[in-house]
């Protein structure tokens, strides 16, 4: 079994036992976004303190990518200051789950899901 193999499993383990899954009953930031082209839909919760992002969970459905990913990106935000989270790009999001995304382009939307709906919540939309 080589490394690819290993984090794919790792990838549907996040989607199985995902982190940072569930409700927030009084988040500062919420959005909901839905990728229409495979499904997915996510829902994305932050609490701040400080000006640093507190707590943050998810809920929603879809694909292993893209639970798997907003379950990396949760933990990624979390502990970060409210106004770094605007640099956060693309990129960064893609090598928190380690997949090569170039083959397969419409995965690209579902492992980005997660930094749209930061975007969106943070924008107050």
């Amino acid at each position: 079994m080589d490394d690819k193999d290993i984090y794919q499993e790792f990838i549907i383990e996040l989607y199985k036992k995902p982190l940072n899954h569930g409700r927030m009953a009084k988040a500062d930031y919420r959005a909901e976004l839905d990728n229409p082209t495979c499904g997915d839909h996510i829902e994305l919760f932050i609490k701040a303190k400080n000006g640093v992002v507190a707590d943050v969970k998810f809920s929603g459905s879809g694909c292993a990518i893209s639970q798997a990913s907003a379950s990396l990106f949760t933990g990624y935000i979390k502990g970060k200051k409210l106004a770094s989270l605007g640099k956060i790009t693309p990129d960064d999001v893609l090598k928190l789950i380690k997949i090569d995304l170039s083959r397969n382009p419409g995965r690209m939307r579902c492992a980005l899901l997660p930094l749209e709906a930061m975007k969106k919540a943070l924008a107050g939309k």
